[in-house]
């Protein structure tokens, strides 16, 4: 056998297998596709059923943590006997702050949308507890300072707790 020989046959073995490669590919590639497809459902499937006891989480604790910046409640919570106005009012700030860092990672599970009204909810709370500080007279006391923020309150015809409440609970039906 020569070398040119031997170079032929190899070329048509390859050229051969190379034919039934591809032929079997074409024959077996709406099965492979097939498959393909089914495994992305089944992992999107998977990851939701992972994700959503997170998100129904995130939307419980921005429900708890709305209730906690609401003045009514902060104040019952805050309230001491005598409390100068200058301590209850760091207190207040204080605690919204804490409240607001220790959720802030429960954006990443509910609407964007929600999620800003929760902060802007959360900023309007801090802007009213200083602008009611800086309403009263300098030596008043943390009483004071509570009945000009429930005051206040009292005349907001809609309460945004509330309304922010039943957006957040929206959100969470938007889910099922």
């Amino acid at each position: 056998m020569n070398v040119q020989q031997i170079i032929t046959d190899v070329i048509i073995l390859g050229l051969g297998v190379f034919i039934a490669l591809i032929a079997i590919y074409y024959v077996l590639k709406n099965d492979i596709q097939r498959f393909f497809n089914l495994k992305t459902i089944e992992l999107n499937k998977e990851s939701k059923a992972q994700i959503l006891p997170l998100r129904l989480q995130a939307h419980e604790r921005l429900i708890i943590f709305v209730d906690r910046i609401n003045p009514s409640n902060l104040l019952v919570r805050l309230h001491q006997q005598g409390i100068a106005l200058s301590t209850l009012q760091a207190g207040i700030l204080n605690e919204i702050r804490s409240e607001y860092q220790h959720n802030i990672t429960q954006q990443l599970y509910i609407d964007s949308v929600t999620w800003n009204v929760v902060r802007k909810l959360k900023d309007d709370t801090i802007a009213m507890i200083n602008n009611a500080v800086q309403g009263l007279p300098a030596d008043s006391n943390g009483i004071e300072l509570s009945k000009a923020i429930l005051q206040h309150m009292a005349t907001i015809t809609e309460n945004p707790y509330d309304l922010t409440i039943e957006l957040v609970k929206k959100d969470i039906q938007q889910l099922f």
